[in-house]
């Protein structure tokens, strides 16, 4: 493991936050960064703000006149993938470490990322997510994020130390960016996965460590849930229009499954057998969607039996509708292109 004995040979880290409207957050997120036992003079850290409509940009100001790593860049953009390249503009490290305001990481993150990238060689590492619960229906969306059953990653699900496709949040060499460009501004979600599979187009390999630790408050309500997965959705959509190799299976099972849903039940009215089909299907999800929540209420806490089928069938149909609301969006566009010219 990494040396921080000493100063000497330790690379400069830029510890880069996107924020908007994370007042309640934003102490303990930053507070957490600030309190790495990565040598306090090799890193700054730049907290790029939405124009936030809360406290957040004075409470970054009152922490940045007390600590003077800290830096508050403006977003007019409110963009995340934007706020990631303002930061970049401004980064002197030659490490670049991502840490979002929702997320309360390790006290040994920032140092295990630069021990992680040194010792692989990989141009991006990371922890798995663990979501943190503060509500009842919180812990359900916490266990249900860990099961194959969800509309998983690696990253949520793994345990174990691999090189994957993408990763949560991210630490980069620098030269990564130099090499296969930047974040694409235009995407207001996925920027993240659709970055990691320019490095590995480019041959780059993108390396996932369990030891990696951080807490991610994540949505806690069934609504901001669905809000929250119908916006992954579109946007993942958006992504593999762009980059149809980056496709991966687990990508097309929500929306095959919502495909099934409305596209059985138009069927549904041309005769018996098609009924059967769509009943068949809706009988096969509740029958698997019961299996998962089962077993996974056995291996976590039976108090959440009664909300984990909820939290599957939310994540599953928001963001199915999302990919096809999206889809259709863009087939709808395209075919008008077509007609005027």
């Amino acid at each position: 493991m990494l040396d921080t004995s000493s100063t000497r040979g330790l690379p400069l880290v830029s510890v880069i936050m996107p924020v908007y409207n994370e007042e309640s957050f934003i102490r303990r997120s930053l507070g957490a960064v600030l309190a790495q036992d990565y040598p306090p003079d090799r890193i700054e850290v730049l907290v790029v703000d939405g124009l936030s409509t809360d406290r957040t940009a004075r409470l970054v100001q009152d922490i940045a006149a007390q600590d003077g790593r800290v830096q508050i860049i403006p977003n007019p953009d409110r963009i995340q993938a934007q706020a990631l390249n303002r930061a970049l503009d401004a980064a002197r490290g030659t490490v670049i470490v991502r840490v979002d305001g929702h997320t309360i990481i390790a006290p040994d993150y920032v140092r295990r990322c630069v021990a992680h990238l040194h010792a692989t060689g990989a141009d991006n590492v990371g922890g798995p997510q663990r979501f943190a619960a503060t509500t009842a229906m919180g812990r359900a969306i916490a266990a249900a994020y860990r099961s194959p059953f969800s509309v998983p990653s690696r990253f949520t699900i793994s345990d174990r130390a691999e090189f994957v496709d993408t990763v949560y949040l991210g630490a980069w060499p620098r030269s990564v960016f130099e090499r296969v460009g930047r974040f694409d501004g235009r995407l207001a979600v996925n920027e993240d996965y659709e970055f990691n599979y320019r490095i590995r187009k480019a041959g780059g390999r993108i390396y996932l460590a369990p030891d990696i630790q951080s807490q991610y408050y994540g949505r806690q309500t069934l609504a901001a849930l669905g809000r929250q997965y119908l916006r992954y959705g579109r946007w993942k959509f958006r992504v593999l229009a762009q980059h149809p190799a980056s496709i991966r299976p687990r990508h097309v099972v929500a929306p095959a499954f919502v495909a099934a849903l409305v596209g059985g039940a138009i069927l549904a009215r041309l005769g018996r057998n098609w009924a059967r089909l769509w009943q068949a299907t809706i009988i096969s999800y509740v029958v698997a969607n019961a299996a998962a929540s089962i077993r996974l209420a056995a291996r976590t806490d039976r108090d959440l039996l009664p909300r984990l089928p909820v939290v599957f069938g939310c994540m599953h149909i928001a963001w199915g509708s999302g990919f096809w609301i999206e889809a259709l969006g863009w087939l709808a566009s395209r075919a008008r292109g077509q007609m005027r010219s």
